[in-house]
């Protein structure tokens, strides 16, 4: 028996479920060939790279699938093919995921490229171009201050200033937005023009520039007379999205690639790319050893960091069976299991994890997904259970968009990509769906 409370401290950290690997990092797993044959190195990367022109192209996946990790894979991989990547996330600043518009994005875009380019391009268009709107901006940015009278440095901190009170103060948020946007093709063109200079200007290892904008999956659907915020920023404005001079690439929430709008998307953008599941389990139900292998090892490597010299399935768990049943129940979401992990390492005064620890932790999470299902949906996730399939309805998408549905893929034995459709396995031992279940049968 192990009992050091560094050594469960060290593990309990390992998995935290929120922070994505950087590129590189020796935990990275490379899960390709059990979602499906999904390379984001491929299908983004090496469009951008052959294109003559700039690309726009959409990214998502499930929150919590490892969007951002593999987000930052292509951004080394880039940065080692001559492009210069402003990569940055857009809710932990600039915009709140609750209630964000368009508007919201554009300025964060402005304010992390001012950031990133300042030392390379002369910020003075979109300095000159704030300075036009400030009689009506400097009380919404809160200072008393004179914009002509400062530095550009301060310049900039006053935009900086700006845009944080987008996020931060809701109070401002619709009056900022409502005094920005008559003037959001007037900020594009300066910003254009800044982004010109840029790329005439890059260090000599670089030839293309690049934004990606990561966390716009997370977006909160919000509806109103006219649509819905995703409509809004994805179509309503794609020629806005799109219109910035450089490459881009936006995540988009999974839900609005299976709304009656997604042929949109796709005459917009092109075919937005997807991130699957890693399959555990196989369209008939039985356990998937390829991907469970996969899963095993995401833990593993987290594990080897901490305690190499420790057996995973006997001494880090208490058996092998415990570890599969962790693994199993996660259904291949990588949050789900750095979770349900973390959670087990929580419940434990010494190592190894008990099968006990584990259930309870499960347990846990089951009742959180109880509390995300709305009663007339039971009948719909036991339909789905059984079929493997989704139907394009919003009762649907709400349940892809928090995570109780979720989406897998497979090469069939043609070369042919499949897609199939299934709950979290949490779900299955919850007794509304237990009794859902029991009526279609």
């Amino acid at each position: 028996m192990v009992n050091s409370t560094d050594l469960l401290a060290n593990l309990y950290n390992a998995f935290n479920p929120f922070d994505p690997l950087p590129a590189g990092d020796p935990k990275y797993v490379d899960c390709q060939d059990v979602r499906g044959d999904a390379d984001i190195l491929q299908e983004l990367g090496n469009r951008m790279q052959r294109s003559n022109t700039n690309t726009c192209q959409l990214y998502s996946g499930h929150r919590g699938a490892g969007k951002s990790t593999e987000l930052l894979r292509l951004k080394s991989y880039l940065e080692n093919r001559q492009f210069y990547v402003v990569y940055f996330a857009a809710d932990e600043e600039d915009i709140d995921s609750e209630d964000a518009q368009y508007t919201d994005i554009l300025l964060a875009c402005t304010r992390h490229l001012l950031k990133d380019l300042k030392e390379i391009a002369s910020p003075r268009p979109i300095l000159n171009w704030l300075k036009s709107r400030w009689e009506d901006l400097k009380d919404l940015a809160q200072t008393p201050i004179e914009f002509e009278s400062l530095e550009v440095e301060a310049q900039l901190a006053q935009f900086a200033k700006l845009t944080a009170n987008l996020r931060a103060v809701p109070g401002l948020r619709q009056k900022i937005r409502q005094k920005i946007d008559p003037y959001t093709i007037t900020l594009i063109q300066v910003l254009n023009e800044f982004l010109k200079d840029a790329k005439q200007h890059l260090p000599n290892s670089y030839k293309k520039l690049a934004v990606i904008v990561d966390n716009l999956d997370r977006m909160v659907l919000v509806k109103d007379a006219e649509g819905t915020n995703h409509e809004e920023i994805f179509l309503d404005r794609s020629e806005q999205l799109k219109a910035l001079d450089c490459h881009l690439i936006y995540t988009i929430p999974i839900s609005m690639l299976y709304s009656g709008r997604a042929t949109d998307l796709t005459v917009n953008y092109g075919e937005p790319q997807i991130l699957p599941m890693i399959m555990v389990n196989t369209l008939k139900g039985e356990v998937y050893q390829p991907g469970l292998k996969k899963v095993k090892e995401v833990i593993k490597k987290r594990v080897r960091g901490i305690a190499p010299e420790l057996s995973l399935e006997t001494e880090i768990f208490d058996s092998p069976q415990t570890l599969d049943t962790l693994c199993l129940m996660s259904g291949g979401h990588v949050r789900s299991l750095l979770l349900l992990t973390q959670d087990a390492i929580g419940r434990t005064e010494e190592l190894p994890v008990s099968e006990k620890a584990v259930r309870r932790a499960i347990t846990q999470a089951r009742d959180t997904y109880r509390r995300a299902v709305e009663n007339d949906q039971w009948s719909l996730l036991a339909e789905v259970s059984l079929s493997k399939r989704i139907i394009n309805a919003d009762l649907y998408r709400s349940l892809m968009y928090n995570r109780c549905l979720l989406e897998y893929r497979y090469l069939d034995e043609d070369e042919e990509m499949q897609r199939w459709y299934d709950i979290h396995p949490l779900i299955r031992g919850i007794p509304e769906f237990k009794e859902a279940v029991a009526k279609l049968s």
